[in-house]
Formats: structure tokens, sequence, C-alpha cells
């Protein structure tokens, strides 16, 4: 029997992993610990909060005395560090915000788990560190690619990255990172593209597309990133990162229209806004690691998924709703695209 600690667990990523582990590893302890900021949500673990096997623990991972304490009385031996401010958008705003959690947050927690005989301490990083691709390269990122990232969300992550190995390095701590693109499934915070998409074309409303809408994304289901997650805890070697990805490229306006069809919208639904600094082109990762080495390929197919995602966000509209406008920059300026 194993006892997590889930930190950020009340956000997308995080609650979809505390579910899918506590289903499958019906044994263990999970402890989700989370400051529940705008996009930490609970709402995303109704269905586990009667579970014995789970507990609740509102904090910040800044908090080193707090760290100390609850490593120590829950007897934690794995982390999975999912805790991060993670919108390029926001970032523009309040860069500090996103160094003080992402970097100096990820070091408190690493301080924390130094001495106390963990098994192994996961960090969730991105795909963004690397920078971004050119449209026409015929490559992808691999996980010892220079860190070039170009926005403060980008930086942040790199820099949290920095910190993890700094500690494998000098204090031994037993660290693995992986790298994940973007994202797509259940509970997924309203500001994020998809369900971005996905609910304002139910409200009736024109979805916003940055005007570099040929800009494109590798797209992975959050169920076959808990799963990768889950391969890297058990078979992943000390020290090392690994890139989870699937292989799925679509531009915003492939997904825009990808998401106006399962509604019945019209192409002209769409609407175009001037792009935000920094806004990277495209990012691709190499999986050929995880996959040789650990055994791990995604499962679920894109389109599958996305009938999935638009069913969900249909039939969970009481989730959604309160979570309109929490934590949107809505300061871009509509544009005409032609």
């Amino acid at each position: 029997m194993s006892k997590l600690l889930v930190t950020g667990g009340a956000g997308f990523i995080g609650s979809n992993f505390i579910h899918y582990w506590l289903k499958n590893y019906p044994e263990d302890k999970v402890v989700n610990l989370d400051i529940l900021t705008y996009a930490g949500n609970l709402d995303n673990l109704k269905e586990v909060e009667s579970n014995s096997n789970y507990e609740f623990v509102k904090g910040d991972i800044g908090d080193l005395k707090n760290n100390i304490k609850l490593l120590k009385e829950k007897q934690i031996d794995i982390i999975v560090n999912f805790a991060a401010e993670s919108h390029n958008g926001r970032a523009m705003i309040e860069p500090d915000i996103f160094v003080k959690t992402n970097v100096l947050g990820t070091q408190m927690l690493l301080e924390a788990a130094k001495d106390v005989g963990l098994k192994r301490f996961h960090h969730i990083s991105t795909c963004e560190v690397f920078g971004d691709l050119s449209l026409e390269e015929d490559r992808s990122f691999k996980e010892d690619d220079p860190y070039l990232p170009k926005t403060p969300y980008n930086a942040s992550k790199a820099g949290a990255n920095c910190e993890v190995m700094a500690y494998f390095h000098t204090f031994s701590t037993p660290v693995t990172i992986s790298h994940c693109s973007n994202n797509f499934g259940p509970y997924q915070f309203p500001e994020k593209v998809i369900p971005r998409f996905i609910t304002d074309a139910m409200d009736g409303k024109k979805i916003p597309l940055f005007k570099s809408s040929l800009n494109k994304r590798e797209w992975l289901h959050t169920h076959d990133h808990c799963t990768a997650i889950d391969a890297i805890l058990q078979k992943g070697k000390i020290g090392e990162a690994y890139n989870i990805g699937s292989g799925v490229e679509k531009t915003i306006e492939e997904i825009a229209s990808a998401v106006l069809k399962r509604l019945d919208k019209p192409d002209d639904f769409k609407k175009y806004i001037e792009d935000r600094p920094g806004h990277d082109r495209r990012y691709l990762l190499d999986i050929s690691k995880i996959k040789n080495k650990l055994g791990w390929q995604p499962q679920i197919d894109f389109e599958k998924g996305m009938d999935e995602v638009v069913e969900w966000y249909k039939n969970n509209e009481k989730w959604w709703r309160p979570l309109i406008g929490k934590g949107f920059v809505e300061n871009y300026k509509e544009i005409d695209k032609k």
C-alpha cells in the first residue's frame, strides 16, 4: 500500500488523476493538497468524497512548515506535483504569481520532501518549456532538448524543472519529471481552449480564435496522461524525464471546427482576436523513450475522445456554468481575419 500526496488535486488533471488512482489502486491512500485558487474545484471530486482512502487538505505548497508537517503526519511516500498556475494569458498580467507558485512553491515542496524518505517525487511539467517549433519543422522535442521558454508561464515551469533536478543531483531526492502535451477531458476549467469553445458555442456565442489559428498543438486525453504517470511511478528511472504525448496534432482552426460540428453550429460561429505576445506556433513531443523504456502508449482515439468530452460538457452544465468568467483573460481585440 502506498500513501500519495497529490498537489493541485482539485484542478483539471490532478482531479482526474485522483479518480484514476483510487479506482485502480483501491488500497492506496491519497491526500489532496490544494489551495483552491479560482481553478481549484472540489466539485471535481464529489464522487470520491466518501472514500475512506481519500482526504482533502487545504494548503499552499509554498508553506514549508505545513508541507513538512503534512508529509510526516500522513506518512507520505509518493508525491505527485500537479500544483501550478497554468494560463499563459494570466501569466502576462500577473507573472509574479507564476514564479511564486510554480518555482518557489515547487522548491518548498522539494525542501520538505528532502529528508522524509520518499519513494518518489514526481513533477508534472509541460512541452512548453522547450519553446516552440515552426509549422514546417520535421522534428519533435526530446527530453534532453534545451529549455527555451518564451512566456512567463513557460519560464516558470522550466525553472521548476531545474529545481527538481537540482534536488536530485545535490540531495539525491528520488525525482522524476514528465512533460505533457495539451490535455483535454472532463473537469477542464472553461478558460482553456476546448471547454471555452464548447461552452461559448452552447451559449450561442461566437468562439474566439487567435489570429494565428493555424498554430498547432498536440492533444492528449487526460486519461492517457494518468496512465503514463502511473507507468513512470511504477517503472520510471530516478532522475529521468519522460515526454507524454499522443502524436495527434490539430490546428486551433481544426479544434474549433470539431467543436462546432459536434454542437451543430455553423462555421461562422468563429471570431478572430489578436494574437497574444509570445504565442507559440507548434509543440510536438517525441515519446519514443516512454514507449520503448516503459511500454506506455496512448489508447484513446482523438475523435472518440472529443465526442465524449463534448457530451460531458453538454451533460454537466451545472458543473461549468458557475465557473464562467472566473480567471478569464478578455483583453484581446477582435480583428478581421482576412
